[in-house]
């Protein structure tokens, strides 16, 4: 299925009240297929601009697009998406590995600049989300029947807000293990097997006095599930939950930390002396692989992979699973809906608890982010 993606993105006063929009045309036909007005507050054009696209490409992902044609009028990210210019902006280059990461999920997708009268489309869906018009995915395109069946049935069973959640979820209460030496020295630990220090073996036997005493956790009927990366400090750390809940431990290859290759033990000083060029590009961009290891992005596919096994065969159930510290990431960027930014942005403390919930209607909530109260 090929489809165009007519995007837009503005703000008044630049930084100002910002707004983006994207329309979804079938490529033969010219049939509006999706429409997006998301408010996005107080923000710069670019910003806006970057998030238009992003929106078009979801769009187009939930449609079930392999070929997309992008058309905008915003010269800077025709010209950084075709990899023609440089993302030299801090605040753009998250948004630019977004909008890559969505691409690569399409057979081929194409970019073209288009002068602003051509995009008029787009243009009124940003300016009205700056006026406070929003349109949710499937929500008002399909009032309006300018979408298609499997959009509409889409926006008749996907609830958009988070009071909406409907049937019971898949609760995960997330652990990262304790302290090693590796992370005393903050060096890269990804597949190297390397046990607890005393304070890790402290900080993981709190954590399951804890996890034992939280609602559901250990009912009449058993103790919830553990599920655990297979290496050591993972182990040592799921097997004082299972100690302390009486749960059932089981191993899973898909929570696996990133595979960090040759940067493996190295400190990220190193790393960035050794691999200059690299290293640097790593930080921005998720499809990035370190020499001889995993990106980020390879490791989000493995781990939601991962989830999508577990939330089968643990419908409804709450389980506890024990792993570090990218894929509890990547499991919190799932349930926050967000992009590949959270694996920069966001901190996560040794043996710290996270929770979130998924739903069956794939809706989720993130109840609890990277608390350490337990042990601190």
């Amino acid at each position: 299925m090929k489809v165009i993606v007519e995007a837009d993105g503005g703000s008044r006063g630049n930084p100002g009240p910002a707004g983006s929009g994207a329309v979804v045309l079938d490529a033969d036909t010219r049939e509006v297929l999706a429409e997006r007005a998301i408010g996005l507050g107080e923000t710069t054009n670019n910003v806006a601009e970057y998030q238009g696209l992003i929106a078009g490409l979801r769009a187009a992902a939930e449609l079930g697009a392999t070929e997309v044609s992008v058309r905008m009028d915003s010269k800077l990210v025709i010209e950084q998406m075709a990899g023609r210019w440089k993302v030299k902006h801090a605040n753009l280059q998250p948004l630019n590995a977004v909008a890559r990461e969505l691409a690569a999920d399409f057979q081929h997708v194409d970019y073209e600049w288009i002068p602003r009268a051509d995009n008029a489309a787009a243009d009124k869906l940003a300016n009205d989300a700056m006026d406070g018009n929003t349109v949710e995915p499937g929500a008002a395109a399909a009032e309006s029947g300018q979408v298609s069946e499997a959009e509409s049935a889409s926006a008749r069973t996907r609830p958009s807000g988070w009071q909406n959640l409907r049937g019971a979820p898949v609760k995960m209460l997330l652990l990262r293990h304790g302290q090693t030496p590796m992370s005393v020295d903050k060096r890269y630990s990804g597949r190297g097997d390397v046990e607890l220090t005393e304070l890790g073996q402290r900080q993981v036997h709190a954590a399951a006095k804890r996890l034992a005493a939280m609602d559901g956790v250990v009912t009449p009927d058993g103790a919830a599930p553990i599920i655990a990366s297979p290496l050591t400090r993972t182990r040592q750390s799921a097997q004082a939950v299972a100690d302390a809940t009486g749960g059932e431990l089981e191993f899973h290859d898909g929570l696996l930390e990133t595979d960090f290759g040759e940067w493996e033990g190295l400190t990220f000083l190193e790393a960035a002396d050794k691999y200059p060029d690299l290293h640097r590009k790593w930080i921005g961009d998720p499809t990035v692989v370190p020499p001889g290891g995993e990106s980020l992005a390879a490791v989000h596919q493995r781990v939601t992979a991962a989830r999508d096994d577990l939330l089968e065969r643990y419908a409804g159930q709450t389980i506890i699973v024990v792993s570090h510290v990218t894929p509890i990431k990547s499991l919190l960027r799932t349930g926050l809906g967000v992009g590949p930014e959270v694996f920069y942005r966001l901190h996560l403390d040794l043996a710290s608890l996270s929770i979130v919930e998924f739903y069956p209607d794939d809706n989720a909530s993130v109840r609890l982010v990277n608390d350490i109260s337990h042990w601190a």
